[in-house]
């Protein structure tokens, strides 16, 4: 499969959608939809709401699913994709599907829970699951759970039996981590959520990118992909160093700092998070960004 067809599909870049919050830590609704409108415009081609980057362990079913449904609905076309198995007990998981499909996505995602370290569990678990699903399903080794990587031989099997269609590789390794599966990937497409390893992700053979400076800076992201689908390898080389150091900047404290740096960029989010609510960013992380910021509007890689 070649990258334009992967883009077709379920490759290329994606945007993970933060939720915007109201001062009471409600749900600003009204700006989610303006920010899904604006990834779109900023060059996502692809949006994945309901994710780690949405602080979804915090969220209830109720508020996922409007998140999602507006994500479609302001999409402009855009598949959509959103996590659908997060609810404690698998009956609960059986309906959240259901509910999470009816918004109108594209795909379902399937975070690995906790099976990482039995390949014959993490198997019958995604395709036990999967056969409840209607949409094409993609897994996500979310952080949020203990033991959350999955093993190539385990990717194999679930692409050869026809269960999943990708999968969010957050190994932060080529070597024993994402190479294993691109190694299996077949028709599937393995996406990259590690920034330092992007460029040599893409050279090895992954089908696109889900990565946090996503949430804040995808059309850096989009420029990068661009250059790299194009043969420009020295164009994605240039970019894959901003995006490097917007990802060392908004480490400052992730997901607060994305929303202050797209705030930079004219949408009026408030730097709150639910998740991590006590910790607090300092007057120097808050400088670093604008002077980042600052620096990337006169390269042209963001607005202000």
């Amino acid at each position: 499969m070649d990258l334009k067809t992967a883009e077709n599909g379920f490759g290329g870049v994606y945007s993970l959608l933060l939720t915007p919050y109201k001062e009471d830590l409600s749900v600003d609704y009204d700006l989610y939809a303006e920010y899904v409108r604006w990834q779109v415009s900023q060059g996502a081609q692809h949006l994945f709401s309901v994710c780690g980057s949405s602080e979804m362990a915090v969220l209830t079913l109720d508020e996922r699913v409007k998140c999602a449904s507006i994500a479609v609905k302001n999409s402009c076309g855009h598949k959509v994709i959103a996590t659908a198995n997060l609810e404690p007990a698998w009956e609960m998981q059986i309906e959240e599907i259901k509910r999470i499909e009816d918004t109108g996505v594209d795909a379902i995602i399937f975070v690995t829970k906790s099976y990482g370290n039995d390949d014959v569990r993490m198997v019958g678990y995604i395709e036990e699951l999967a056969a409840h699903a209607t949409k094409p399903v993609l897994v996500y080794e979310f952080p949020g759970y203990p033991n959350n990587k999955m093993s190539g031989t385990a990717y194999a099997q679930l692409v050869d039996d026809g269960a999943i269609v990708g999968v969010k590789d957050t190994t932060c390794l080529m070597e024993g981590g994402i190479l294993d599966k691109i190694a299996v990937q077949g028709d599937s497409c393995v996406l990259q959520a590690n920034i330092p390893y992007l460029l040599e992700a893409y050279e090895a053979g992954a089908r696109g990118v889900i990565a946090t400076p996503s949430t804040c800076g995808v059309g850096i992201l989009r420029k990068m992909w661009d250059c790299f689908v194009n043969g420009d390898i020295d164009c994605a080389r240039r970019y894959h160093a901003d995006v490097c150091s917007l990802s060392d900047v908004m480490d400052c404290g992730f997901c607060a700092s994305a929303k202050y740096l797209v705030s930079l960029q004219g949408l009026p989010f408030l730097p709150v998070t639910r998740e991590h609510a006590e910790k607090r960013i300092n007057p120097q992380a808050y400088k670093n960004m604008r002077v980042w910021h600052d620096a990337a509007v006169r390269k042209g890689l963001m607005e202000r």
